[in-house]
């Protein structure tokens, strides 16, 4: 990104939009248009709710966590009547509960089914794909639109074949790049359905971005030097494949959960079918602070763990495994856990480094010698 800043308006700038543009359409899995906002995430949540709404529509969200509470207000500012099905924090949005609730909607009043993918404050991840089956087997037209900010280009997510009609994503998570860039990767239906939205839309207006995008350009002024990060982002997933850049996030999940299980210490999410491959959140045992925790291992190996957030404070860490990281990153990290909770004097057993090494290169017997099996 350390370069000087280009001019937007001429053809090396009309190469590089287009290089990227193009490059993003295969980590969101799509042939559809994907476009990029100069904003954080939050932008992108916006956008996907004035072109596609209006004021006084209802939809249907799932209290997942922390992040799902703010997609709410952000909904509500606009007049959106939301249904928001109240959950614990610890289990995704439930097909079933989806299925059920649109069933019983037989005029249609649910404009769009909203969702958090990965939800970042607890490391639980919703099962998009069934609740896409759900909502057709209800015959539903709701639009589903899908909040990938801590999954997309970490865990598998396919926004075509699962039938997505609005992704938002950030720049900040899988995208390994400081935050400033969100996006809205979107479908035939979704464009269809802007075209009658009627909420208040400049900035974020889907037809201005894409008019400008079919040149190469952007109707205001792009964020050039992150848009750089992007092209070499998007170059690094391609050379080690999506494949195996879920593959890598899946390996370094367990061995994580292998860890927190070995310590006896309890995983947030409670269905293994849930698991986030971006982050695992972890409890400590009652009477003891998560944030302290926190500062004590800030303070003596400079490591920074995620804070519980809103009704998590104080009583969850969150351990981070996504992005550009790689084995030894995480056997450090969790070294980093281990040895504060040493000094925190919390409950635990040891060994939980051991058992994810176990997880990251499980030993082989070759000739009646242990061997380390390479990555």
């Amino acid at each position: 990104m350390d370069r000087p800043v280009i001019d937007h308006r001429g053809p090396e700038f009309t190469r590089l939009a287009r290089e990227v543009l193009e490059g993003l359409r295969a980590v969101f899995q799509t042939t559809s248009p994907v476009l990029m906002y100069p904003a954080s995430g939050t932008g992108a949540w916006e956008a996907a709710i004035v072109n596609t709404l209006s004021s006084g529509d209802r939809v249907l969200m799932f209290e997942t966590g922390h992040f799902s509470q703010l997609w709410r207000q952000v909904a509500e500012r606009f007049g959106i009547q939301v249904e928001y099905v109240p959950g614990n924090w610890r289990t995704g949005a439930q097909p079933a509960e989806v299925e059920k609730r649109l069933d019983s909607d037989k005029q249609h009043a649910f404009k769009a089914v909203m969702v958090v993918h990965n939800e970042t404050s607890t490391g639980v991840a919703s099962r998009i794909a069934e609740i896409r089956a759900s909502m057709n087997r209800a015959l539903h037209p709701a639009l589903l639109i899908v909040d990938t900010i801590s999954s997309l280009a970490s865990m598998d997510y396919r926004h075509d074949e699962w039938e997505v009609d609005v992704t938002v994503a950030g720049s900040q998570k899988g995208l390994m790049l400081p935050p400033g860039l969100s996006f809205n990767a979107i479908s035939e239906k979704a464009l269809s359905v802007s075209e009658s939205a009627r909420l208040p839309r400049s900035y974020w207006d889907w037809r201005d971005m894409l008019g400008a995008n079919k040149a190469g350009f952007f109707p205001f002024t792009p964020a050039t030097n992150l848009i750089y990060g992007l092209r070499e982002a998007l170059a690094m997933l391609q050379e080690e494949g999506l494949a195996s850049v879920f593959r890598r996030h899946d390996r370094h999940a367990r061995a994580t959960r292998a860890a927190v299980q070995t310590w006896g210490l309890e995983i947030v999410c409670q269905d293994p079918r849930e698991y986030s491959s971006s982050l695992t959140g972890v409890y400590l045992p009652r009477g003891h602070d998560a944030d302290r925790l926190r500062s004590i291992i800030l303070d003596n190996f400079n490591m920074s763990l995620g804070a519980g957030l809103s009704n998590l404070a104080g009583k969850v860490f969150r351990i981070g495994h996504l992005g550009s990281f790689n084995d030894l990153m995480l056997a450090g990290t969790l070294s980093g856990v281990e040895m504060g909770l040493r000094l925190a004097g919390v409950p635990h057993r040891d060994g939980g480094v051991t058992a994810a090494l176990e997880c990251l290169a499980p030993p082989t017997e070759e000739k009646g010698v242990s061997v380390s099996k390479e990555n």
